[in-house]
């Protein structure tokens, strides 16, 4: 032990360090002279004295280190140098060596307490994805991502991309129990993910109509005693069944689900008993559905439980359960807040506020919808049970409406009534329909202006439009902005041919209601009547966007195109139509005229025959058919044609003259000489017919060519005797309106006016045939009016009557406004 020195007893590294050295009190500063100096001189900003240079400005004085003289130095000349090296030799500065110092600091060494001078750190190593718990947790993620992904698909209409999505799911788990079985983790299986992929691919199966695969995956759970609650999948499996119509096998595992759920989830179990009833109610076993029903409306009652209960009692027949279960819905409480909640208060400025935000919030929106599914089925139920409950569907009425006065739904009341008038409407009543919409004359103005509507729709389509106008108006004062009366309002102004207000009072139907097509529709047939073509094609063009499959629509835009001289689209628009009615003969006929008027033969007679075919009574087709078998020289079909159209019209002479002229074409000259005595028998005084019998009786060489000669020549000698007198009476009367313009007197006036009108009823009673003379085929029309040669000249062809346009047409039969009345 006397070899052993200890550092402490030789030399102390840290002595003096514990000394107070007056340099450093930072509370002395204020009086310190020389610091004072230095901090207002330029005496404190000379450089830095180091150790490294001996010569300098303090030239040979000690330098103020550890290892020179311990003296105290004033503060101006520079603070004391610490950590300097001498000799090479180094001591330590402090105790504390994470400040980033060093006792072995040696010379030109810098100060790097943050070792920034090493470089940068070396990257983190990344983890190994070889282990087998990575590949766990990888395989894990992308089977909840493809779930996800699933679900998604699903949500955005995909249905096909969703099922894809859940078979891989099932292909990933697959592989990743295999990877855990490999690994020797099989009890590590993640269940909530396994249920997971089963339930979404069975869930994506049923959605895409796979109900086998579905019922098959389903079964794979329920049979997994693993999986907890998997007994309440049976209930999807009953609805695949319910689908499938299996009514019984539904009935089935709906009771199995109900007896594995507690009474704890009581409203579940009420809508497993909704579906065994409703299910039942399919199958016709109304009994049992009434006692599942009622189960449920005396447990947790509810609107459409009350409503089916309704329709189950109506379906047996039993009137006074009827009306128990009718009191019962119409007492369902509806769990909604009351609408003046909504009404903000005049004072509250933050009230209203929190008001303004909520009164159309998604709360709000469901409370209106369940509110309006409630009305809806009281409504339905109200028109259902009304003419079953009571002796006449009148007094089911009333009592429906006394009951609905006493609830919750007061304001429904005047609807059934507004119903009850309807309902005469179906049965014909229309005084007793006038009569109860009259009753609402007096009350609020939303019921007396549906009310008026009715009636104002009611007095249109009996043509007494004076009445229609006054109810029109009296619904727009009610209210102004109901679009109904508005359009009731310019239809009585358009049969009175005042197209520019009619078209006002559908253009403020339409802003009131944009999606009025009644409105938009009668505004194009307004603009039509106004020759406004290219704004009622706009008209027409936008209504078809919205009624996609309207045939009216369709025909008004190819009679538009028609009129703006574009056969092309208006046969484009007319070849749709035919999709939409294909049997309609009408448009078949319009269709072949528009490929007659561009000379395309073939493609008329194709729908002129389909058009006669579906509607054999068309005269027009007739005469069309007829000509063109003529045209193509196949006289003998051309003959069926025209003798139809003699049993439509027996008292027009030119449908048996063109048969005649047909068996004469044909080379059947007897049958043609048959043919035109029967038409002389007929019509005695027909030149054309004389004529054609002179000729055959010439040409055949028979005695009976001279008396036909004699009465042509008599017929034709009255012709033109009443040709004269035609012609004279329009002389006279052309003189008497002259003299009666030239009038100055009153008196002379009346006078004139009398004895001319005298003259043009007397001319027009001579110009008219006697009562026993025939009718007289004197037609630019008649075919045989041209001919010659009685051995058969070239025929001219009949010119087609065209078609009349629509706006001939009745304004009832063209609007689409039959809808005014409430469904």
């Amino acid at each position: 032990m006397e070899h052993l020195h200890l550092a402490a007893e030789e030399d102390d590294l840290y002595s003096g360090y514990n000394d107070y050295n007056p340099t450093f009190d930072s509370e002395e500063l204020d009086n310190d002279a020389g610091f004072q100096q230095a901090v207002r001189t330029s005496h404190g900003r000379r450089p830095p004295m180091t150790a490294k240079f001996p010569g300098t400005a303090i030239g040979g004085r000690a330098l103020g280190t550890s290892f020179g003289s311990r003296m105290p130095m004033a503060s101006s000349m520079g603070r004391p140098m610490t950590g300097a090296v001498q000799d090479g030799a180094a001591r330590p500065m402090t105790a504390v060596r994470a400040a980033g110092y060093s006792s072995a600091m040696t010379r030109g060494s810098t100060f790097d307490p943050l070792g920034q001078s090493k470089g940068p750190a070396p990257p983190l190593e990344g983890k190994s994805e070889d282990t087998p718990d990575e590949k766990v947790k990888i395989l894990e993620k992308k089977v909840n991502d493809l779930i996800e992904e699933s679900c998604l698909a699903h949500g955005l209409g995909d249905l096909q991309l969703s099922l894809d999505r859940a078979k891989e799911a099932g292909r990933k788990e697959r592989a990743l129990v295999r990877q855990r079985e490999q690994s020797g983790n099989a009890d590590h299986i993640n269940l909530d993910l396994t249920y997971s992929v089963l339930f979404n691919l069975a869930t994506q199966y049923a959605n895409n109509d796979m109900y086998a695969e579905a019922l098959n995956t389903y079964q794979v759970i329920v049979k997994n005693k693993m999986f907890s609650n998997a007994g309440r999948l049976k209930v999807n499996m009953a609805n695949i069944h319910f689908k499938q119509k299996n009514y019984p096998k539904a009935i089935k595992l709906y009771r199995m689900a109900l007896d594995q759920i507690s009474n704890s989830h009581k409203e579940m179990r009420i809508k497993i008993m909704q579906n065994i009833g409703v299910v039942f109610i399919r199958m016709g076993q109304y009994s049992d559905a009434i006692t599942s029903f009622e189960h449920i409306m005396s447990e947790c009652p509810n609107i459409k439980t009350g409503f089916n209960l309704i329709l189950c009692y109506y379906a047996i027949g039993d009137r006074e359960r009827m009306k128990k279960a009718f009191q019962k819905l119409i007492c369902v409480p509806l769990g909604i807040d009351e609408e003046d909640k909504y009404i903000p208060p005049n004072d509250d400025t933050h009230a209203n506020l929190v008001i303004e935000a909520i009164k159309n919030d998604k709360l709000h929106q469901m409370e209106r919808e369940r509110k309006a599914l409630a009305e809806k089925f009281i409504m339905t139920s109200a028109k259902l049970i009304a003419p079953a409950i009571e002796v006449t569907f009148a007094a089911g009425f009333d009592w429906c409406v006394d009951m609905v006065k006493s609830s919750q739904y007061v304001e429904l009341a005047n609807d059934l009534e507004i119903n009850k008038a309807i309902t005469y409407l179906r049965q014909r009543d229309f005084n007793q329909a006038v009569e109860t919409l009259k009753t609402f004359e007096k009350k609020d103005s939303r019921v007396k202006s549906a009310a008026a509507t009715n009636l104002s729709f009611l007095y249109f389509l009996e043509k007494d439009y004076d009445q229609a106008d006054r109810y029109a108006d009296l619904a727009m004062t009610a209210d102004r902005y109901n679009p109904a009366a508005l359009i009731n309002k310019g239809n009585t102004v358009f049969v009175k041919k005042d197209y520019e207000k009619a078209a006002e009072f559908y253009k403020e139907a339409l802003r009131n209601d944009s999606s009025c097509t009644e409105a938009l529709y009668n505004l194009g047939l307004t603009y039509k009547r106004l020759g406004r073509l290219e704004e009622s094609l706009d008209c027409f063009l936008k209504l078809h966007a919205i009624l996609r499959n309207s045939a009216q629509v369709m025909w008004q835009l190819a009679n538009l195109f028609e009129m703006l001289e574009d056969p092309h689209q208006a046969i484009e628009w007319l070849m749709q139509l035919i999709t939409v009615t294909p049997t309609d003969p009408q448009v078949l006929a319009k269709l072949g005229e528009l490929y007659d008027s561009e000379g395309d033969k073939s493609q008329a007679f194709q729908y002129y025959q389909e058009s006669f075919r579906y509607f054999p009574s068309n005269i027009d087709v007739i005469e069309w058919l007829g000509a063109y078998y003529i045209d193509t020289q196949f006289c003998e079909k051309a003959i069926q044609y025209f003798e139809r159209a003699t049993l439509i019209q027996p008292t027009q002479v030119k449908w048996q003259l063109m048969v005649a002229s047909c068996y004469r074409r044909s080379g059947n000259y007897q049958k043609a000489l048959e043919t035109y005595k029967d038409i002389h028998r007929k019509f005695p005084e027909n030149v054309e017919c004389l004529r054609f019998l002179v000729r055959l009786c010439t040409d055949m060489g028979m005695k009976e060519v001279q008396d036909y000669a004699t009465k042509l020549k008599k017929v034709e000698k009255m012709k033109e005797i009443r040709e004269q007198r035609v012609k004279s009476a329009r002389e006279g009367s052309a003189r008497g309106t002259r003299r009666e313009g030239s009038a100055s007197s009153d008196s002379g006036h009346s006078s004139h006016g009398t004895s001319a009108k005298g003259e043009r009823l007397s001319a027009k009673m001579r110009a008219l045939p006697g009562s026993n003379e025939p009718y007289e085929a004197s037609s630019q029309r008649d075919i045989d009016a041209s001919y010659v040669d009685p051995l058969g000249a070239p025929m001219e062809r009949p010119k087609t009557a065209a078609k009349k346009r629509n706006e001939e047409d009745e304004f009832a039969d063209e609007e689409l406004g039959d809808d005014l009345l409430p469904e």
